[in-house]
């Protein structure tokens, strides 16, 4: 089942922009791991084309939880594209921008019942 939070504006015209994109996991199953993909996309200042920046799976125990950052320090928008593999429907998600202190930044929040469904995650050419 894929989410994703959408197209986030990470500018700092007033406020604080993110450092780090911070997606939590948590396994409510109380036997078996929860398997979730993760992908991150960003919008250079430069480029202004959105571009695949992270890829990666995580493997969350039974009954705990799992926090991984991903820096998009410096992009001007992003997305976070989550993938639950195992078990349906017992993990939990959400998704926050923390500045460069790990202070969470107000407004740069996605939770669970926020996300939104999508068919599929947007594919990603291998070595990207």
């Amino acid at each position: 089942m894929p989410f994703t939070t959408s197209l986030l504006t990470n500018t700092r015209a007033t406020g604080t922009a993110v450092t780090n994109a911070v997606v939590n996991v948590r396994n409510l199953d109380q036997v078996a791991s929860a398997t979730v993909i993760v992908q991150v996309f960003a919008v250079s200042a430069v480029t202004l084309t959105l571009s695949p920046v992270y890829q990666t799976g995580l493997v969350v125990p039974a009954n705990s939880a799992v926090r991984q950052q991903f820096n998009i320090a410096g992009n001007i928008a992003y997305e976070v594209q989550l993938s639950i593999i195992t078990p349906l429907p017992n993990a939990l998600l959400s998704v926050f921008g923390v500045d460069e202190f790990n202070n969470l930044v107000t407004g740069q929040r996605v939770l669970q019942s926020e996300l939104t469904e999508i068919p599929v995650l947007t594919p990603i050419e291998a070595g990207f």
